[in-house]
């Protein structure tokens, strides 16, 4: 089976989740933290080389204020936890996003993060966090206008390469497969630029209950996709 070599996720359905058994939703954020290092085991294991989520977008500012408290005690938590984690299976760590309206707290511990794991050789590991595609276009778009008006490059030299140079994936492949759990089936804002020529799969799983056989389902569904041209492999239309 031709495995993707990368692959993003938008982890959706914590709330939900909790909602159906009688719990908080804070309860379905912290059970859906804990799911996202066992997914990133899984998908190691499954040859997977780069994994990026969407944790906490530009627009989740708007959610009830005990909400994104609770959020952000998690990422300070799963900071921690992922350092282990990455220490434990070699994996590189890289937050995505404009980390400037994170406590500073929070943005030191994802210094250190990135700074402790960046020689590993594992899985690349990519967390979307106070991101968003829109925002992120315009931050690149700032920075080639900055270089310009200094000289660095010039408008003629401007093409897809050098200005994908500037968003906060650089270095890293576009995605081969885009993931989201719960049913909805939008992008809400999430790697407009990179998923471009990605294959996009939706299940109904919420995100706490999405496992390795959910994930093996939707490598399997890559896999009937024909990559050179696109659409469903000629032998499956006849299916």
């Amino acid at each position: 089976m031709n495995v993707p070599q990368h692959i993003a996720i938008i982890l959706d359905g914590n709330g939900r989740w909790a909602k159906k058994k009688g719990m908080p939703r804070n309860y379905g954020h912290a059970e859906g933290s804990k799911n996202v290092e066992r997914i990133c085991e899984d998908a190691y294991k499954m040859g997977v080389k780069y994994l990026t989520v969407y944790a906490f977008s530009t627009e989740n500012w708007k959610r009830p204020k005990d909400e994104v408290d609770t959020l952000m005690n998690l990422l300070r938590s799963y900071m921690k936890t992922c350092l282990k984690t990455a220490e434990k299976n070699r994996m590189r760590v890289r937050v995505l996003g404009d980390k400037t309206a994170l406590d500073e707290d929070i943005r030191k511990r994802i210094a250190e993060l990135e700074t402790a794991t960046k020689d590993n050789d594992g899985l690349c590991f990519q967390i979307a966090l106070n991101y968003g595609s829109r925002d992120e276009i315009l931050r690149a778009i700032r920075k080639v206008c900055e270089d310009c008006k200094e000289g660095k490059v010039k408008s003629e030299e401007i093409n897809e390469s050098l200005f994908a140079a500037y968003l906060d994936t650089h270095d890293i492949p576009d995605p081969d497969l885009m993931i989201r759990t719960s049913g909805e089936q939008r992008l809400s804002n999430y790697l407009l630029w990179q998923l471009a020529y990605s294959e996009f799969y939706f299940t109904d799983v919420l995100w706490p209950d999405f496992t390795k056989d959910e994930l093996a389902k939707a490598i399997e569904f890559y896999n009937s996709r024909d990559r050179r041209f696109g659409g469903v492999k000629e032998e499956q239309k006849n299916v």
